[in-house]
């Protein structure tokens, strides 16, 4: 592992180096992403599963109609402010690498590390494997109706297997097809949405809104703390993804003013769409019927298309899909900026020389996400891990704060104000909190793996140089094949 440098930019050198001319030549990843693109990437990243299922989850621990629907908003409300201090993050430092790039300004390399070693161990390939399994169960259950659990397993992991490797193709292939795709697959699930806002407006234009009157609405509403955190915790998965624009952000075109225009635009749309949704879920089901459903559009469908229910569970196959695709987009520029700091092997620091993409960090994680579909439950790996995401989010916001008082005078293009960062800092520091204490066997062993990263860290980074010739050679060798085979090099050096 060798460092590559990378300075930091300021506005004007950004604006430089995305403007037309010899930089065009450049062995470098290139500035393609539009607002339209990192709109498409936030959204499309977001909308998973997760509203399709996730309200189920919801309402479960709060068994209340009109607090899910409050759980949904405040969720919404707290991810755009967490989303517009990233966005200062993210044009303060303008790196690619999201978390892991602001956590080694901040802290150091050794922290930055082992948030570099948990992502490329667990979060990333595990999270790609999951949501690919997802849209492989919607996409194949049509074929089965009535009868899930005669869906043969192994054709399940197949379609995901396909899914993964079809989308690592097109982002090797293309920046500019692997943003199509997000977009295309984003207007897809905001269609399937649509359908389903549209629906409840028709229900309750009909008078079906028993259940959201102010006397039932808030009927069985629990008084238990612990349980709406838990509620709370769902709710902010089905969000998950509100920072995945931050690790790419050295290929946004003019990203001072794109990547919080991006934030802007794509947080309240979502906030928006997933409180309607699941009010015009409520207009259909009775809170008995929603509380036992394991996919409650799919059970929507069923009561409201008729013979054309079966949309429903395509549609959330789409909607997986493109999320798989945003979420390799943005994991192999996080693995290829851990590279380029000198923190993972070289190789997956470089570039295809002529279409401009990290094709070695790309392939690399698609044959973890691979390992992980192939293994055993993957699910509780991802429940380890909650509580460490929260803690990355909260040490990159502290450090925001920390530099608001040690550079005062450093330029900011986007400057909340202070009691925005705070609050978020707070609300975190207690989201992980209240984990470690629902959770501490899980968190436990979730500490403990991220801490086997320490050893790793000093042997393959911070005394490197010591390791055996032999060791060294070998390494620099298939380096050299690898790259002769890949077509890649290192990204040349901005001027």
């Amino acid at each position: 592992m060798s460092k590559r440098s990378h300075e930091l930019k300021t506005p004007e050198d950004a604006s430089d180096s995305s403007s037309e001319g010899p930089t065009d030549s450049k062995v470098v990843l290139k500035q393609k992403i539009t607002l339209i693109n990192g709109c498409a990437i936030i959204v499309g990243t977001i909308i998973g599963s997760g509203i399709f299922i996730s309200p189920v989850g919801v309402f479960k621990e709060v068994n209340s109609v009109g607090l899910s629907l409050i759980v949904w908003a405040i969720g919404g409300f707290f991810s755009t402010i967490g989303a517009l201090c990233y966005a200062e993050l993210g044009t303060t430092i303008v790196k690619s690498g999201g978390d892991y790039a602001y956590i080694r300004e901040f802290y150091g390399p050794l922290p930055a590390f082992l948030r570099l070693w948990i992502a490329l161990l667990i979060i990333r390939p595990t999270s790609q494997a999951a949501i690919a399994l997802t849209f492989s169960t919607y996409l194949v259950q049509p074929f089965f109706p009535n009868c899930a659990e005669l869906m043969p397993e192994s054709s399940v992991r197949l379609f995901a297997a396909v899914c993964l490797i079809v989308l690592s193709f097109v982002n090797c292939m293309s920046v500019r097809g692997a943003t199509r795709v997000q977009d295309v697959f984003t207007a897809a699930k905001l269609f399937a949405l649509a359908i389903i806002v549209i629906i409840g407006i028709v229900q309750i234009c009909q008078g079906s809104y028993e259940y959201l009157t102010p006397e039932k609405a808030f009927e069985g509403t629990t008084s238990d703390i612990g349980k709406i955190v838990i509620a709370f915790y769902n709710s902010l998965y089905a969000y998950g993804g509100w920072n995945y624009l931050n690790f790419v952000t050295e290929e946004m075109k003019d990203p001072y003013k794109n990547l919080p225009r991006a934030i802007m635009i794509s947080l309240p749309l979502v906030s928006v769409i997933y409180v309607t949704a699941n009010i015009a879920y409520f207009t259909v089901l009775s809170p008995t019927e929603f509380g036992i459903s394991n996919a409650v559009a799919v059970l929507f469908g069923d009561k409201t298309l008729g013979v054309m229910s079966w949309i429903i569970p395509v549609f959330v196959s789409l909607s997986c899909f493109g999320s798989v695709n945003g979420s390799i987009f943005t994991s192999s520029r996080l693995f290829f900026v851990g590279a380029r700091e000198g923190q993972l092997p070289n190789i997956l620091a470089m570039i295809h020389t002529k279409r401009y993409t990290p094709v070695p960090a790309i392939i690399f994680n698609c044959v973890m996400s691979l390992l992980y579909l192939v293994s055993g439950d993957i699910w509780s790996l991802i429940t380890y891990f909650s509580f460490f995401n929260w803690l990355c989010v909260g040490m990159a916001i502290l450090g925001l704060i920390w530099w608001r008082h040690k550079y005062p005078e450093l330029q900011r293009p986007v400057k909340n104000h202070i009691a925005l960062p705070i609050t978020f800092f707070v609300a975190s520091a207690f989201l992980v909190i209240m984990a470690v204490y629902a959770a501490p066997k899980e968190c436990l062993i979730g500490a403990c793996i991220v801490l086997s990263g320490i050893p790793v860290y000093f042997i393959g980074v911070r005394y490197q140089h010591k390791q055996p010739k032999w060791m060294d050679n070998g390494m620099n060798k298939c380096t050299v094949g690898l790259q002769s085979l890949l077509e890649v090099v290192f990204q040349e050096v901005m001027e």
